[in-house]
């Protein structure tokens, strides 16, 4: 989210007396993670909606990408659509030196499917090619409403086939592909896991979902606590997928692909890794996908962080909660991609 982001800015070069007029007081921080608790009273209260919508992206627009990395080179490239509309954007990662691992992690940003650009995580993916070696590509997909489904996942989809299509160049193994993503953008990545699976074209090393956007129906529950949903609460949920669905929004059916979580059978999908904290608005489902993955014989870890809420690693990810999250993250991935 855009003014987590901001946040995240002043935490790591405060200003004099940045937070003195900071307050949230109606939640209960006694359920918060005992290291998240104090920045947790300083997140401002925001919901998306149409009316704030526009402002937001128009602010999105403006995160600079980060400052050069040593030993990293971030290069954007445009490759054509899939269904021939304009150029699509890649923002890609890779080791400066010639010892790049041959892996791949495809990436797609967060944004409850409405915000967000590749430079927002950039610190992300690039701490996935320092650490790993890996070449990470970020999708710079279609945003809702304008692009309702299915038009992220198709640009997700020219994104993959980009990547196997040009893997000799990019030194890249096709056999070691993996795709992730945060919130919207996991979602996104599960969806991709499952149409790659059905067309059997592309197999996959496995999925990293992080804090996944999965099930549409969790933005019609009347029985979730949002009072400690501090970054993205029920209304935004329902925004954020009603602006993706349209009409589809908790119709009784929906197309396939466009709501991961209504997919009954999930056998013979690549493994999974899935994290996302306890005070997360998509805990519920998350927990649930992971349980049908393991139920239809995939290999998954299931990683909940007590008293974390979503997008809580974007604040200070020098906090050692949010280390250990992020190094279960790399676990998964070098387990999948090197073994």
């Amino acid at each position: 989210m855009l003014w987590i982001y901001v946040l995240n800015l002043v935490i790591n070069h405060p200003p004099k007396k940045a937070f003195k007029t900071a307050t949230l007081m109606k939640n209960d921080y006694s359920q918060v993670h005992p290291q998240l608790r104090t920045i947790s009273r300083m997140i401002p209260p925001l919901s998306f909606s149409k009316k704030n919508h526009g402002l937001v992206n128009f602010f999105m627009c403006l995160i600079p990408g980060i400052r050069p990395i040593d030993g990293i080179d971030i290069e954007n490239i445009f490759i054509p659509r899939m269904d021939g509309e304009g150029k699509l954007r890649l923002r890609i990662y890779r080791p400066e030196t010639n010892n790049a691992s041959g892996s791949v992690l495809l990436w797609l940003h967060g944004g409850g499917y409405i915000i967000g650009k590749p430079e927002m995580d950039d610190w992300n993916c690039a701490e996935y090619t320092r650490v790993l070696g890996i070449t990470v590509v970020s999708v710079d997909y279609r945003l809702a409403p304008q692009y309702p489904f299915p038009a992220a996942l198709q640009d997700s989809q020219s994104a993959l086939k980009w990547v196997i299509a040009n893997s000799e160049k990019y030194k890249v193994d096709p056999n070691r592909i993996a795709i992730g993503g945060k919130s919207a953008g996991a979602g996104l990545a599960a969806a991709l896991a499952q149409l790659t699976h059905d067309q059997q074209d592309i197999k996959l090393a496995c999925q990293l979902l992080v804090y996944p956007m999965l099930d549409d129906r969790t933005s019609l529950k009347t029985d979730l606590d949002d009072s400690n949903n501090l970054t993205w609460d029920l209304k935004s949920n329902r925004y954020g997928w009603e602006s993706y669905l349209g009409k589809l929004h908790a119709a009784e059916d929906v197309p396939a692909y466009a709501v991961p979580a209504r997919r009954m059978d999930l056998s013979g999908l690549p493994a999974a890794w899935i994290g996302v904290g306890s005070l997360d608005i998509f805990h519920d489902e998350d927990v649930s996908y992971a349980r049908k993955l393991v139920e239809g014989g995939v290999k998954c870890k299931l990683e909940v962080v007590p008293g974390a809420f979503h997008g809580f690693d974007v604040i200070n990810r020098k906090l050692p909660v949010v280390q250990d999250f992020r190094k279960s993250q790399m676990a998964a991935l070098k387990k999948y991609l090197f073994s």
